[in-house]
């Protein structure tokens, strides 16, 4: 056996890392990140859109069915001026009122506005409906209004 200075790597690479990321790796990760955000984003906020639409077509169609259980019980729908609080709570000159005709208050629509409600309707017995997104008569696509019937 020899003894001697234990030899030793005097060998030094500058070239190896101790570890942690170039600025140019961070910078690739997050332009992939970025790019997969915009590709994925949009079709997210689409999707919430139509939700929110279904969710709004759910909710007039069970106060349409509301509606139409207290015309079944008095012989007519609330009037404009009742509206639909008329749903939950008796009006003064309901005799024949068998309510409430639905089990909590008149939700506001999906975008927090209430409901447009009226008695006479336009094209029919009355009208229930959501302005949607813009809370404005009319528009397209998000913005179109949603209807009974």
């Amino acid at each position: 056996m020899i003894y001697g200075p234990l030899r030793t790597n005097t060998y030094k690479s500058s070239s190896r890392r101790t570890g942690g990321f170039t600025l140019l790796e961070l910078l690739v990760v997050i332009v992939i990140i970025g790019l997969l955000a915009a590709y994925v984003g949009p079709r997210y906020f689409a999707q919430l859109g139509k939700s929110e639409r279904g969710t709004a077509k759910a909710q007039i169609e069970g106060l349409g069915k509301a509606l139409d259980t207290y015309r079944l019980d008095t012989g007519h729908y609330p009037t404009t001026e009742q509206g639909l609080n008329a749903l939950v709570v008796k009006p003064n000159d309901e005799s024949k009122w068998n309510g409430p005709y639905l089990q909590k208050q008149v939700p506001p629509d999906p975008w927090g506005n209430a409901y447009i409600y009226r008695s006479p309707g336009q094209g029919g017995d009355f009208d229930l409906m959501s302005y949607a997104k813009d809370g404005q008569a009319g528009g397209e696509g998000d913005n179109a209004d949603v209807s009974y019937r």
